[in-house]
């Protein structure tokens, strides 16, 4: 369980403000039809954390536990970073032509292919050994800021404060990550 509930978190904080929530975002202004984009999303956030910690899975075993840690410290100190980092918009969608599903699937697969958030699942799925419960708490995050910032639409950014939100998963990330470096090292 300590997979799911820490893939689900850092998925979760990842996203939040994270070119791929502002994707989202605008998949749900440019199609208005909230069900098949948050679907779309949500199969995409699944492939990719799917491969994600299936990987880590397949690493797993060739991993002492510390160099597991390592591995994670530097998943979190890269999602520090990525957080802390000014993100831009995703390209423009409006010329794409496959629907709400179509574009939220394709779109979001390729925003979120190697992102932050599947580095993490590749770590969290390596250290604990349970790469199903990663794949499905990490994407219940994904989902959840996605649906989010979909449901609310145009008023997201007055009424969910994403620069302290991201400034403050920003800082998490990086004292958990020197905390596991700092433990994969045998310093603490």
């Amino acid at each position: 369980m300590d997979a799911l509930l820490c893939a689900f978190i850092a998925g979760a904080l990842a996203e939040t403000g994270d070119k791929t929530q502002l994707l989202a975002l605008a998949l749900g202004l440019h199609f208005r039809r909230f069900i098949p984009v948050i679907a779309g999303i949500a199969l995409a956030a699944l492939a990719n954390m799917g491969l994600a910690a299936i990987a880590g899975a397949f690493a797993a075993p060739l991993l002492t536990h510390q160099a597991a840690t390592l591995l994670l410290a530097l998943a979190l100190l890269f999602a520090a970073f990525g957080a802390l980092w000014r993100q831009e918009a995703a390209g423009p969608i409006d010329r794409w032509r496959l629907g709400a599903f179509g574009t939220s699937l394709i779109a979001f697969f390729i925003v979120e292919l190697g992102d932050k958030s599947q580095f993490l699942s590749f770590a969290i799925a390596a250290r604990s050994g349970s790469p199903w419960l990663t794949m499905i708490g990490a994407t219940a995050g994904i989902a959840l800021t996605s649906a989010a910032a979909i449901l609310v639409g145009r008023d997201f950014a007055q009424i969910a404060p994403v620069r302290a939100i991201r400034t403050g998963a920003g800082i998490l990330f990086l004292i958990a990550g020197m905390i596991a470096a700092l433990s994969a090292l045998r310093l603490i």
